[in-house]
């Protein structure tokens, strides 16, 4: 049986450290700030959105809120991003996605600043990632993996990493990741061929496939650990990852679960962001 690492120990830990810098900084005078974005009200958006604004209640940071209507015009998106680019009270963004279709994503990207992309949607956090220079913030999933496997003293120094996905939300900035800490990566796809024996030889595995339950048990062997960063939702209403669990879990060593596993450690990054955001513009 697989040990099953969960979200919570990890979150509680991160909750347990935010809270004391967000104190360190409110005696120096400064509140860190998330400035949500949001056009349109699409009901995972405002659902995502209320988790965060919970946990950052929990931790001490402020939220301020930026609500469109999903036919806003670009440029009026664009005047609220230029507004919290400039406003020193938001240390840190969060920008919806995807945008209504009449919108230039890739125009709105450009015009937030890294350094308040907390969610690493930017062309420059994305770069600060590949570069490892520290510039922008990473994707919040892609960090919330490493963060797993940190807090649960998985050493990944030399090791295999198998990485099912190449988006650039997780699949590139985690092996870029990954890389930085000296694991040796395999970016694999629904699309390689043999799938399952190229995923057989990670002795980590990050499943992001993006397909429901698409990693069944004959893609595992005994001893490998299992990242799921997958969620999505069944035909009877539960939620499940990118792995199927019942088979993998009988197999592997260690294993995340969906829900409980990587989705709650996500929402607590976005947040270390925002802090750590606010810790840099204090300097």
């Amino acid at each position: 049986m697989a040990q099953i690492l969960k979200g919570k120990e990890v979150v509680d830990s991160l909750v347990a450290g935010m809270k004391k810098d967000v104190e360190t900084l409110k005696a120096k005078g400064i509140v860190p700030a998330l400035g949500i974005i949001r056009v349109g009200e699409r009901a995972d958006d405002i659902s995502y959105e209320k988790g965060v604004t919970k946990r950052c209640d929990t931790a001490g940071v402020v939220v301020k809120q930026y609500v469109l209507p999903v036919d806003a015009p670009q440029r009026q998106l664009l005047d609220v991003i230029n507004t919290v680019n400039i406003d020193k009270n938001v240390h840190g963004v969060l920008l919806f996605r995807p945008l209504p279709k009449h919108i230039d994503s890739n125009a709105i990207r450009a015009a937030l600043l890294p350094a308040k992309d907390v969610d690493g949607i930017t062309d420059g956090s994305l770069a600060g990632v590949f570069a490892n220079t520290g510039l922008g913030f990473p994707p919040c999933t892609a960090e919330a993996c490493m963060t797993v496997l940190a807090h649960y003293g998985i050493d990944i120094t030399g090791r295999r990493v198998t990485v099912v996905g190449r988006s650039l939300v997780i699949g590139r900035p985690v092996a870029m990741m990954l890389m930085h800490k000296n694991a040796t990566i395999t970016i694999c796809h629904t699309r390689t061929k043999d799938l399952p024996s190229v995923v057989r030889e990670g002795e980590i595995v990050i499943a992001a496939a993006g397909q429901s339950e698409f990693l069944t048990g004959d893609f595992f062997r005994e001893g490998q650990i299992v990242i799921d960063v997958g969620i999505h939702v069944k035909s009877d209403g539960s939620l499940c990852g990118d792995v199927k669990f019942a088979e993998a879990e009988p197999i592997v060593k260690a294993i995340t679960p969906v829900p409980g596993g990587v989705g709650g450690v996500t929402t607590c990054v976005t947040i270390k962001h925002v802090i750590e955001a606010a810790k840099k513009a204090a300097v």
